[in-house]
């Protein structure tokens, strides 16, 4: 909605509000009119259910709304002698509006000193469980969410199975944009498949549908610093917008509120008006190599010759990502055909191709027998690619019967990576230059550079575009310049050949920014067994910092066990 749809929309329910208490009130001892008046009837309600004056405050937090309002409308008819179990399922069941019954046919008496404490076990139970899922929904929306790892997209620096602790004031809390939501719930309801909010999710009638006019427009609290270059940021993934996540195009099918994209991890390695370039798998920013951390270890895959070799290292040393490859020969030249290419990617196939004189050799692990048909390839050799850091890779250099490792450095164009045009020819490890827009900086537009800012323009920032020859309309004026509304960053996987990431689906907008990793409280293997399950050495530990991760686990139980044991204490001297 509007702001102004907002605002007519507030006004009718403190109209509503007025007419099924003004009664209450002035059996309270107040005025019929306060309780007509907008924040100022919430302040007087609290003092006549005999709660603190800063629930009215709670009372104004989306989500942490939808769990007060129940509690404020047991609260009301408690406080009119209404103590049943049945009184407190009509309160919720009809949405408040048991009030205007309490209102104009029960009568009612105002019990000005009630026990606060819940008569019926039901109430008591509902009681406490709307306070302990409202501190909690506080907590986890504006301090710390937590957050688990779910792609070894930062390998090295976050394990699959780290959880975290995510920080939302380090850059500002986001105030939740979606307001019909169940509290601490993401995207879909556990062990189903349900939505876990109200939404329209059909493109074309998303902007009509009135569950999506509940919306709230994009907010965020004041930050207590901005996002530093190669700082480790979760945020909602902007492509994820489709049916399938993995098969990426600037159409859209689906549409997802950006609060409820789903949460990726990744490092920043480009910020607002940086110039960025990939060469050979490092990132160039502003034409300098750029350096990370000393606990960002870059991997890339190699390939170990000869291949015998290749499974007894991997063992050896640990690696448990490897790729098998064939190679296929084929005899016509299919990269020109346009035709072929995009069976090709209908098939699902991901092309690497490389020039051998008059042959042509496709690289991939999807190859169907239609297509080997269809192509008349043949194999020509089987490799295993082993996934390792450089230092690793000269480790195996090293070893007796390694003849090479080579480091896989693709430069055939893959134009399925952004911005999905074929007048840009990147590949995963050769990209760009591009510039990061940052906000209220303009840039030049034409329509060899519109490729690149296009999802911006339309997408993120909510304007209309179209093309006509070389001419460029936005909101249907000729446009040979735009100014962005907002920052943009780049987002990478220190796991530089098995992340999706920023070369894939482009630039993360600012208003999709969750938090910052602060802490890894637990790390789980899979793999391990027993105890061994936990990485001890893991536990407590920060993730930002330089040198070796350091455990705060003792301290942290030392702390614990001193509070209980203080708490203990005091309980005791209490009662003595």
């Amino acid at each position: 909605m509007s702001g102004n749809e907002w605002l007519i929309f507030f006004l009718v329910i403190q109209v509503i509000h007025g007419l099924a208490t003004w009664k209450l009130y002035i059996k309270a001892g107040r005025q019929a009119w306060e309780a007509f008046v907008p924040v100022y009837n919430a302040v007087i309600l609290m003092k006549i259910i005999n709660r603190e004056w800063w629930w009215t405050i709670l009372l104004f937090l989306p989500i942490v709304n939808l769990i007060l309002f129940p509690v404020v409308w047991i609260e009301t008819a408690r406080s009119y002698g209404r103590n049943s179990n049945l009184d407190t399922v009509l309160a919720v069941i009809t949405l408040g509006f048991f009030n205007f019954y309490l209102n104009y046919v029960a009568d009612v008496k105002y019990i000005e000193n009630r026990d606060l404490k819940p008569r019926t076990g039901l109430g008591d139970w509902v009681s406490s469980i709307a306070f302990a899922v409202v501190a909690a929904t506080i907590v986890h929306t504006y301090f710390i969410q937590p957050f688990v790892i779910p792609s070894s997209s930062l390998e090295k620096s976050l394990l699959i199975g780290d959880f975290l602790f995510v920080s939302k004031f380090h850059y500002g809390a986001r105030l939740p944009m979606t307001t019909v939501a169940l509290p601490m719930v993401h995207d879909s309801i556990p062990l189903t498949k349900q939505k876990s909010y109200l939404f329209s999710d059909d493109y074309e009638a998303r902007k009509s549908s009135w569950l999506n006019k509940l919306q709230l427009p994009y907010m965020r609290l004041p930050a207590f610093e901005k996002i530093d270059r190669n700082e480790i940021v979760v945020f909602n993934q902007p492509a994820d917008t489709l049916l399938d996540m993995n098969v990426f195009t600037p159409d859209r099918n689906y549409y997802k509120p950006i609060d409820k994209k789903t949460n990726l991890v990744k490092r920043c390695v480009g910020t607002p008006g940086d110039s960025l370039e990939i060469k050979d798998g490092y990132v160039y920013i502003n034409g300098k190599k750029n350096e990370l951390p000393d606990r960002a270890k870059l991997q890339f895959y190699h390939t170990i010759e000869p291949q015998t070799m290749a499974q007894t290292l991997s063992n050896k040393y640990g690696l448990n990502e490897t790729q098998q490859r064939q190679i296929f020969a084929i005899e016509n030249r299919f990269w020109d055909n346009p035709q072929l290419q995009s069976y090709l990617r209908t098939e699902g196939i991901i092309l690497n191709v490389e020039s051998k004189d008059s042959l042509r050799t496709l690289v991939t692990g999807g190859m169907t027998q239609k297509l080997f048909n269809q192509l008349k390839v043949k194999v020509a050799s089987s490799i295993l690619n082993v996934n390792m850091t450089e230092e690793m890779a000269e480790q195996i250099r090293k070893e007796n019967g390694v003849t090479s490792v080579t480091r896989i450095n693709s430069k055939i164009p893959d134009f399925s990576l952004f911005p999905q045009d074929r007048s840009y020819r990147n590949s995963t490890d050769n990209f760009g230059p591009l510039y990061i827009p940052k906000k209220d900086a303009t840039v030049d537009l034409n329509v060899d550079v519109l490729p690149l800012y296009k999802r911006i323009i339309t997408e993120y920032e909510g304007n209309t575009l179209s093309v006509n020859g070389n001419q460029i309309k936005i909101n249907n004026e000729i446009a040979t310049s735009y100014t962005f509304k907002q920052d943009y960053y780049w987002m990478m996987g220190d796991n530089r050949q098995r992340s999706a990431d920023s070369r894939f689906w482009g630039f993360v907008p600012h208003n999709h920014v969750v938090g910052k990793p602060v802490l890894i409280w637990m790390s789980w293997d899979t793999n391990g067994s027993g105890l061994n399950k936990i990485r001890w050495n893991r536990l407590f530990t920060t993730v930002h910092g330089g040198g070796n991760p350091v455990s705060y686990f003792i301290p942290f139980l030392v702390v614990l066990a001193g509070l209980i044991g203080f708490n203990k204490w005091r309980k005791r001297k209490k009662a003595a």
